[in-house]
């Protein structure tokens, strides 16, 4: 009895053996499944690319991209981005794509960069008008001007003229330094404005002086101001507070006219003490 039990666990133990020595050699000899991925030509760029750059073929290359990984309206050949103007900042590795690249006719450098409906107007500036330098392309400024409306020095104000203004250049440079953001010297400062505002920034830096306020590109505001003049300064007469119907609120990335606030005019005379003068407002 004892020996037809151990005779029965003998076969049992060698089918099953047999059994998973045969399954792991089907497993074996089975081919791996194979997958088919497709690819197609994605155009990238080989180097940063900065606003205004004319691209060069040097400047592009074919990458295999997957079908469903590829960018939606990607080029597939350089023939077709070589002398393309970039109005948007293009980093090495990163795929061409049309909202980068201004049109075929508009070119490469400053002009395909201007927005539609808004010129590029150059202001001569230094150390002081250009806030130190620190007025660089992509900052948003206020413009400032100081002029007399007559002939006489009472009646000089200065008065926030525009608001939230971007700049498009510092000089010839269109693009800040983005390693550490150093100020840039230069003499000459172009803004984005409108065609009323490129007006009013000629008038103000033609008849009188302008000074450049940088302001916060987070901040939107754009507070009305009665204006500053020579007799407020100096405490002998008060401000005339700005009505809240002249103060604009700013959009983001659009610059505002700020409107002029008509001030009361108080008529002063000069008093000579020796060699000393004043100016007192006639009550």
């Amino acid at each position: 009895m004892r020996n037809r039990i151990f005779a029965v666990l003998a076969i049992a133990v060698l089918a099953g053996g047999g059994l998973a020595y045969g399954t792991y050699n089907m497993m074996n000899t089975q081919p791996p499944p194979t997958t088919q991925t497709t690819f197609q030509p994605v155009v990238v760029a080989t180097a940063d690319l900065t606003m205004g750059a004319e691209i060069k073929a040097e400047d592009l290359k074919v990458a295999q991209f997957p079908d469903k990984g590829a960018p939606e309206g990607a080029y597939s050949r350089i023939e077709e981005v070589v002398g393309r103007g970039v109005v948007v900042n293009i980093v090495r590795n990163e795929p061409i794509l049309p909202a980068k690249l201004a049109s075929k006719e508009a070119g490469s450098g400053l002009p395909p960069v201007i927005p539609e409906g808004m010129r590029a107007v150059s202001v001569r500036v230094n150390d002081v008008i250009g806030v130190a330098g620190y007025v660089l392309p992509g900052t948003r400024v206020d413009v400032l001007a100081t002029a007399s409306p007559t002939q006489n020095t009472a009646d000089m104000t200065t008065k926030v003229v525009l608001a939230n203004v971007q700049v498009l250049t510092a000089g010839t440079r269109m693009e800040q330094d983005q390693k550490d953001g150093k100020p840039v010297q230069v003499t000459v400062v172009t803004m984005s404005v409108t065609p009323e505002q490129a007006e009013r920034l000629a008038l103000a830096s033609t008849e009188g002086k302008i000074q450049l306020a940088l302001r916060n590109p987070l901040d939107q505001s754009a507070p009305a101001t009665p204006g500053m003049k020579p007799s407020v300064l100096l405490g002998l007469s008060k401000p005339v507070a700005p009505t809240q119907s002249s103060s604009p609120k700013a959009k983001p990335g659009q610059a505002v006219t700020v409107a002029t606030t008509a001030t009361t005019f108080v008529p002063t005379v000069e008093i000579i003490r020796g060699d000393k003068r004043a100016t007192e407002p006639v009550k």
